[in-house]
């Protein structure tokens, strides 16, 4: 009886494995389908600068990674959409700013979760203040980052900070330069089996989409490549979700009341397990109001899941492509972003201190009103970014 529960168990685990290897297949697929049809529908590097304009003021394409994230209630969607956009010839300097802001829109889905805890006033106030700690945390490593990126983009040339520190991580990684001692090209077996699938799309003039103009089928591609990409995330974190969260939950509770550095970690090896730092933070917001956690107990947890989901980034980036350095180049530019902010305001007390008095003090505001909760919601992710990419547009 044993024996059979025992190869039941393993052929359970076994099919669960084989179904994520094909959705993050899918996902990688995906992404070099968008690469491909952005890079055929603007004629390559020069014509996807060209196409990006409008996108080189840097606010908006925040903004667009702030609105998309915040549409999609997924990260990991939009920052798979950004790497498959630069493997496809957009340049790095101006993803940078989207992948900023998809770490800020990412957040409004635990904020979201808080509202279940409305008729309960101070169970309310524990959920806020525990959901939009990391809101602001986020839009405070923004502040310090993206300025800083345009700042020393304008001192230096060629890129600012995190693209300049990426570039070299990149060809280490990638294989390219002469420093190179990893050389990720030689290692990647999943590119040989997605190119076929590609070409029976779109291939020197005899793909499927071929007939058409090389705008309507690039485009094409690029709407099948997104959608499969919603797929591809939708369904992987649900098979991991659902076969991984009692593991990630052991982790979390083990890690509870152990320290900020084991809060951190727990939270980014939950996040890697699940393949969302949505998921982590809203696995939080219940037991915050609880009162089973404390906002500073909360705090590291949600650092970590911003660095856990850098992960599928790195995974879209193995597409690669003529532009795969630059797409490899992203997924590191959204690590670095992660561990530089934590780096550098978790372990100042008045730095830290910030995030954690806003929230608080937008939470004693939201038990007042309750429409203080929802019009924040609506402001902050919705609001300005339509108002100000509207201004833009009109100036």
């Amino acid at each position: 009886m044993q024996e059979k529960q025992t190869q039941s168990s393993f052929l359970k685990n076994l099919l669960i494995a084989v179904m994520a290897m094909v959705l993050v297949y899918s996902l990688i697929l995906s992404v070099g389908m968008v690469g491909t049809g952005f890079k055929w529908s603007s004629g390559g590097k020069e014509g996807a600068k060209a196409l990006f304009e409008f996108a080189t003021n840097p606010v908006i394409g925040l903004l667009m990674g702030v609105f998309a994230t915040a549409l999609v209630q997924s990260s990991s969607t939009v920052t798979s959409v950004v790497v498959g956009l630069v493997a496809g010839g957009m340049p790095v300097s101006i993803a940078v700013p989207m992948i900023m802001g998809a770490n800020i829109g990412t957040t409004v889905t635990n904020t979201l979760v808080s509202l279940a805890h409305m008729t309960r006033p101070q169970e309310f106030r524990r959920a806020f203040a525990a959901a939009t700690v990391h809101d602001f945390f986020n839009l405070m490593a923004v502040c310090i980052f993206l300025p800083l990126e345009i700042f020393t983009g304008m001192i230096f040339g060629g890129g600012g900070l995190l693209e300049r520190v990426s570039l070299p991580l990149s060809q280490f990684v990638y294989g390219t330069g002469e420093s190179s001692g990893f050389n990720i090209k030689n290692l990647n077996f999943i590119k040989p089996l997605t190119k076929p699938v590609i070409k029976i799309f779109h291939n020197d003039g005899q793909g499927l989409f071929d007939s058409m103009s090389d705008v309507v089928g690039g485009i094409t591609l690029i709407l099948i490549g997104l959608v499969l990409i919603f797929i591809s995330i939708v369904y992987l974190g649900k098979l991991l979700r659902a076969n991984l969260t009692g593991r990630a939950e052991k982790i979390f509770h083990t890690a509870l009341g152990r320290g900020p550095v084991t809060g951190l970690l727990a939270g980014t090896i939950i996040t890697i397990i699940v393949q969302s730092s949505s998921t982590t933070t809203s696995l939080i917001i219940p037991m915050a109001g609880a009162g089973l956690m404390t906002l500073r107990q909360v705090f590291p947890f949600t650092l970590g899941a911003n660095i856990g989901t850098t992960v599928t980034a790195f995974l879209a980036s193995l597409a690669g492509g003529k532009y795969g350095q630059a797409a490899v180049q992203i997924a590191i530019v959204h690590l670095l972003f992660n561990l530089l902010a934590t780096s550098i305001i978790y372990p100042v007390p008045f730095l830290r201190n910030i995030p954690l008095i806003f929230s608080e003090r937008l939470a004693d505001l939201a038990i007042k009103s309750r429409t203080v909760a929802i019009g924040y919601i609506l402001f902050v992710f919705f609001g300005v970014p339509l108002l100000v990419l509207g201004v833009m547009e009109l100036l």
